[in-house]
């Protein structure tokens, strides 16, 4: 903590958490409901990928309590939507593309008898040739978007005459984010055709825009609040646009409010999730790890429509290195389509993918050239010059990633640890340990430079109160905590005088999506910005009242002494306030140095990177495949912490929830299409239970070399892939049935069964 500050770097209590605690903290869903209320559901498709013959609603329209049903002629606008294509129909356009997708929705006196009467349809199918899996749709070439080559290097030179050379493939799962607050809209109309939506939504701007489309409506006539969420997780940065434009819709046609509160079965159905995918590589590399070259292609499954796969395909490109410098390669990433949910941002938004690839490849060569992993992934290091060039022509000049494994492998006893690991195993035949230490590097900033801004308003109060909004929004991380803990900062008073308010499209506009961990960088550095735009007024003031110079002026301990004049921070406020000093201000931040040329593939997409590297211990029950996380020690390069209470909780769950990807959500759809993993009595998300027994997260003290906000560092998506250690350390038990001669064929998410198949393989290797 840097000890001229106060406020920032103080581990302060999330600012809602004692209205978590006593359950007073209002979502959505608990406003206060307007008289006429009206409430909402969807109906939806019952196949992956059919004609609709017919569609009779007539019993839904004469159901018991409904007032309204819509389909897509009724729409007075843009019929199709989407974050990037307008590919999606808001309710189906003749033909259905998955199980689960809107065709029409229902308004009714109350939720159940929406829900009631939207089964009540009578729909006659077609069916049409189905593509589930991102293997199907690259063999016959459906794609979404165009793939994406990107090389450097003669590969095929580098591989024929490298010493070692093989190729592999494996698939890794997706993953349903599980927010605890599902999908939800509260539609209320206003004078003149005016239109509120509540929405628990990641990205109130887009909401403004995508119903403002449909609705045939200018922006200024649609406000889109948000105060807070249960968990977003990526899940909410456009999919929520199928539930506030619904709810809009209904609105404006009934002229009465509407709210739409999605079933978590429905939810789960409607909404995409985290890209799954299949990789298959080849890899040329020296005796001592290092590699010379290496071919990736990425078949990744999109669903049935654009949304935000291609930024999420191209971000795990960008991850394809890690924290490794990669000479020669080959990428290919294959966007493909299929009759499934569109898929969308998750946590880490295709970094995850892309740093779980390498660091199979990298684990492959290790067990060929029998070396531990840790001095295969040293060899490989970003490092001197000539050695610091990304794939998309970014230099690595922040670079830590040596020093920081090199403390963590020191005091998580890293190297003790293997050999105690090894004494375990031989002395055990049911039971098998594994270790692996993982290193990540995760670059921040939207990859889609025009979304790198923000903007804040501040007022100050007479009675020296501050009131902030800005365009980020809160979903239980704490941004909201630390732009007041900024803004405290800057004013030099207290936490308690300052609060952030809803962020509301109609004070702060245009903003970016709360996502790409960019959410405190942006909005905290924009609060900043107004702060010192006031604080400067206010040193203006006092340098003309108190005859001192305006850069004399200090604001800090809610005292503000001008000269050899002191006053409290409330009676300079209003001497000013009756001065006639503007004691309010709007901020501004542009993300500085940032460029990308999507043409060429290569720019500086990233302001800076995090580092971090997590070491990872299990057991595992080679009879059963039930495994158990022991201990994990984390290591994370936070530069200089905001809030450390928080971030350290940002850092635990971001990693539990990635154990959670690799280990048990699986995600499973049937032959028709149907997803059947819909619902928490079929879907495994990690428990309290699952934690270790021994979790140790520590900071690496440096502060950031760039000018972040206050030097501090991203904390969002960059701990959830430390959690591949996990993985690796379950492949490690694995192997050590076979005595580690034989590479495991794993796939992720390494669930018992799995690892019961890779066990009983390993053990036929072994005794052949």
């Amino acid at each position: 903590m840097n000890p001229t500050l106060h406020t920032v770097g103080q581990p302060l209590a999330h600012e809602s958490a004692h209205l978590h605690v006593r359950g007073a903290a209002p979502y959505t869903d608990d406003l206060p409901e307007q008289v006429g209320t009206l409430h909402a559901a969807l109906g939806l498709s019952q196949r992956a990928h059919a004609r609709i013959v017919t569609l009779d609603l007539s019993a839904v329209r004469a159901a018991p309590g409904v007032v309204a049903v819509l389909t897509l002629n009724e729409v007075p606008g843009e019929r199709y939507l989407g974050p990037v294509l307008h590919d999606e129909p808001i309710f189906a356009d003749g033909e259905v593309q998955f199980v689960g997708q809107p065709l029409f929705v229902v308004a009714a006196s109350s939720h159940e008898l929406a829900r009631r009467a939207a089964r009540l349809a009578r729909v006659e199918y077609a069916d049409l040739p189905l593509l589930l899996s991102a293997q199907q749709a690259a063999a016959a070439e459906s794609y979404v978007l165009p793939p994406v080559h990107i090389q450097r290097g003669d590969l095929a030179t580098v591989l024929a005459s490298a010493p070692h050379r093989h190729h592999g493939e494996f698939h890794i799962g997706g993953q349903e984010q599980f927010y605890l607050e599902g999908q939800i809209a509260y539609a209320l109309p206003g004078e003149d055709g005016q239109l509120l939506v509540y929405c628990s939504t990641q990205h109130p701007s887009e909401m403004q825009l995508l119903v403002a489309k449909a609705l045939a409506k200018p922006l200024h006539q649609i406000s889109v609040q948000c105060r807070r969420m249960g968990g977003g997780f990526g899940g909410k940065e456009t999919q929520s646009w199928y539930f506030a434009v619904a709810a809009a819709l209904l609105a404006q046609y009934t002229r009465r409010p509407v709210k739409l509160r999605a079933d978590r079965d429905d939810d789960m159905l409607i909404t995409g999730k985290r890209h799954d995918f299949h990789c298959r590589y080849e890899v040329g590399y020296q005796t001592n790890g290092r590699i010379l070259g290496v071919k990736l292609e990425y078949q990744l499954r999109c669903g049935y429509s654009a949304d935000l796969s291609g930024p999420v395909a191209d971000r795990q490109i960008f991850h394809s290195d890690n924290t490794y410098y990669l000479d020669s390669f080959d990428i290919l990433s294959l966007r493909t389509r299929t009759h499934t949910q569109s898929n969308t941002a998750f946590r880490g938004f295709g970094g995850p993918q892309g740093i779980i690839a390498i660091e199979y490849v990298l684990d492959d060569i290790a067990r060929r050239l029998g070396l531990d992993d840790l001095d295969v992934r040293y060899a490989n290091f970003y490092g001197e010059a000539g050695r610091d060039l990304t794939p998309y022509q970014m230099r690595v000049e922040d670079n830590v990633i040596q020093e920081l494994v090199a403390q963590l492998e020191q005091s998580c006893d890293y190297r003790q640890r293997r050999q105690q690991v090894a004494a375990f195993n031989a002395s055990n035949t049911v039971l098998q340990k594994g270790l692996a230490l993982v290193p990540v590097k995760f670059g921040i900033s939207f990859t889609a430079t025009h979304f790198n801004q923000a903007g804040a308003l501040l007022h100050i109060y007479t009675d020296g109160s501050v009131l902030v909004n800005h365009g980020g929004t809160e979903m239980g991380q704490g941004l909201h905590t630390k732009v007041a803990q900024i803004v405290a900062e800057e004013l030099g008073i207290d936490f308690q005088q300052v609060r952030v308010s809803a962020t509301d499209t109609a004070r702060v506009p245009n903003t970016s999506a709360t996502a790409a961990s960019s959410g405190t960088d942006l909005n905290g550095k924009a609060a900043q910005d107004a702060a010192l735009k006031i604080k400067s007024a206010l040193a203006t003031f006092a340098a003309q009242h108190y005859s001192c110079q305006a850069e004399e002026v200090q604001f800090a301990a809610g005292l503000v002494q001008c000269g050899t004049q002191q006053l409290p921070f409330v009676e300079f406020i209003q001497q000013a306030y009756r001065a006639r000093v503007p004691l309010w201000s709007s901020g501004f931040y542009r993300t500085p140095k940032i460029h990308y040329d999507f043409a060429t593939l290569t720019g500086r997409p990233f302001y800076y990177f995090v580092y971090g590297a997590a070491c990872a211990e299990v057991v595992l029950d080679t009879l059963t495949g039930e495994n158990r996380l022991l201990r994990a020690d984390i290591l994370y390069d936070a530069g200089r912490s905001i809030n450390p209470a928080i971030d350290i909780g940002q850092i635990e769950g971001g990693f539990i929830q990635g154990m959670g990807w690799l280990t048990s959500e699986e995600l499973c759809w049937d032959e028709a299409g149907r997803l059947t993993t819909h619902a928490p009595s079929t879907y495994k998300i990690p428990t309290i239970s699952d934690c270790p027994p021994e979790l140790n997260v520590a900071f690496f003290q440096q502060p950031n070399r760039e000018d972040s906000i206050y030097q501090s560092k991203a904390l969002g998506e960059p701990p959830l892939p430390l959690a591949a250690s996990v993985f690796f350390a379950l492949r490690d038990a694995v192997a050590a049935v076979g005595q580690h001669q034989y590479p495991p064929a794993l796939d992720a998410p390494a669930t018992p069964e799995r690892l019961l198949q890779a066990v009983i393989a390993q053990r036929a290797a072994h005794d052949r």
